[in-house]
């Protein structure tokens, strides 16, 4: 029983999509892997589109699929509960991806960038469609970027 579980739990963690969250570190990461970068801003305590992104297209496994072997992820979460607050360091770098990218303070905000930094496509909000098809659309822009 006790190697089983170590199995699902060994299994389920190789799953898990990894999300960044200082997008110089995820700049040098991209061209060195010949990725790109999705940038998302969130409110993951206080935002319920965004947890519907998370839960519903993020976390799905076609964009898991996807996004391990094409994309760096990066995550800009702005919680707003006191038990949920950052840690300083990276609130200054949530902060600095705001002002780059987000200065209108949009949530859901999804950005999608080269390996530079440049902006490719963003999305304003919840993008209502299924995962596939959000999945479809960040590969065509990423197919037009090479």
């Amino acid at each position: 029983m006790k190697n089983t579980s170590l199995f699902l739990l060994s299994f389920i963690l190789s799953s898990l999509t990894t999300w960044h969250y200082d997008l110089n570190e995820a700049k040098q990461l991209a061209k060195k892997e010949h990725r790109h970068i999705l940038l998302n801003f969130s409110g993951s305590d206080w935002c319920g589109p965004c947890i519907r992104m998370h839960k519903e297209i993020f976390e799905s496994g076609s964009f898991e699929q996807f996004a391990d072997s094409t994309l760096i992820l990066v995550n800009a979460d702005f919680p707003r509960m006191k038990k949920n607050q950052l840690p300083a360091k990276q609130q200054d770098l949530n902060n600095a991806m705001a002002d780059q990218y987000n200065s209108q303070g949009k949530f859901p905000y999804t950005v999608l960038l080269n390996a530079n930094g440049k902006i490719l496509k963003d999305w304003d909000g919840f993008p209502n469609e299924k995962p596939e098809a959000f999945v479809s659309e960040v590969q065509s822009f990423i197919n037009a970027d090479k």
